[in-house]
């Protein structure tokens, strides 16, 4: 039977902390949590669990998930954020495919479901929910690319999927939409050359809007819908808008 290492990054993540880490617990055969300098109540809940708690100064998200996998002592880890909570099935699941770890390069998928402002939606861009992400692999062959947003781990011949429902609970408030919708543009027009254009600005925010919208049925959630719309549209927008305020020339 193999054993899991499970990384888990925080920095002021009290709301959902105790809930996060009671599930990870229950599948951890180490836990490691890297923190970037938390100023709520994280590392007291923290605390409260057999885990290793480090502090490191944020720089990507992929360099914080990498350098906590350099401190596992298990080849096999789990790669997760302070806003997602497995459920039992998930729980169970992992448990269970402790006995089958095998081959270093196959990797495991999640079943995410995204919950915006409390409530489950379709689509919050750039995914649709459910989404499936790779968060179980053998850190010998997988590790988290450079990627300024939305890293991903890279390395891997296959996947499978791990039966159950972990819910995101991302976007809690209006506050934390636009302030991540700030942040996000912001770090990926720092990393990412994008094209400098104001006309591309106002057209591709409408685009947006139209398909996270409509096409991907965010109508469905009423008004949460209609912010999972204009999350898309602004953010859009604002990764062309700020290349071209930015743009020297």
């Amino acid at each position: 039977m193999e054993k899991i290492t499970v990384c888990v990054l925080t920095f002021n993540s009290d709301r959902l902390l105790e809930a996060c880490l009671s599930a990870l617990s229950q599948v951890a055969d180490e836990m490691i949590v890297v923190d970037s300098g938390s100023t709520d109540k994280s590392l007291e809940i923290i605390k409260n669990f057999d885990c290793q708690c480090v502090y490191r100064r944020y720089s990507t998200h992929a360099e914080q998930m990498n350098f906590a996998i350099s401190l596992a002592n298990h080849s096999w880890v789990l790669c997760m954020d302070s806003d997602e909570i497995l459920d039992a099935e998930t729980i169970h699941s992992i448990n269970a495919l402790k006995n089958d770890l095998a081959d270093p390069s196959q990797a495991y998928r999640l079943q995410r479901h995204w919950y915006v402002l409390g409530e489950e939606v379709h689509a919050i861009y750039p995914v649709s929910s459910p989404d499936y992400p790779v968060r179980l692999f053998n850190k010998s062959m997988v590790s988290f690319n450079d990627a300024p947003v939305d890293d991903k781990p890279i390395g891997f011949s296959s996947t499978k999927k791990i039966a159950g429902h972990v819910r995101h609970d991302t976007f809690y408030s209006i506050h934390e939409v636009f302030q991540k919708l700030n942040t996000y543009t912001t770090r990926l027009v720092s990393y990412k050359k994008i094209e400098p254009s104001l006309v591309r600005a106002f057209f591709s925010s409408t685009a947006a809007f139209v398909k996270w919208y409509f096409l991907k049925k965010s109508w469905r959630n009423g008004k949460v819908g209609f912010v999972a719309g204009i999350y898309a549209g602004a953010y859009s927008f604002l990764k062309y808008f700020k290349a071209w305020y930015l743009n020297k020339n």
